[in-house]
């Protein structure tokens, strides 16, 4: 389950890397953190209801 908090950490890194590489300034780059939070948040909160609507009793 924590391994999912991990994904939008890796994926804002990898962010910053790429627009850091390709001379990019962070502020125009700003809406891709956005997008990456967003979808990464709801997968989180799909995937942690998943978890607890199939649990085991």
């Amino acid at each position: 389950m924590t391994k999912l908090f991990l994904f939008p950490i890796i994926l804002c890194l990898l962010w910053t890397i790429f627009l850091r590489v390709n001379g990019i300034p962070l502020t125009k780059g700003k809406t891709g953190y956005i997008y990456i939070i967003a979808i990464s948040g709801t997968l989180i909160v799909l995937m942690t209801l998943l978890l607890w609507l199939t649990r085991v009793q």
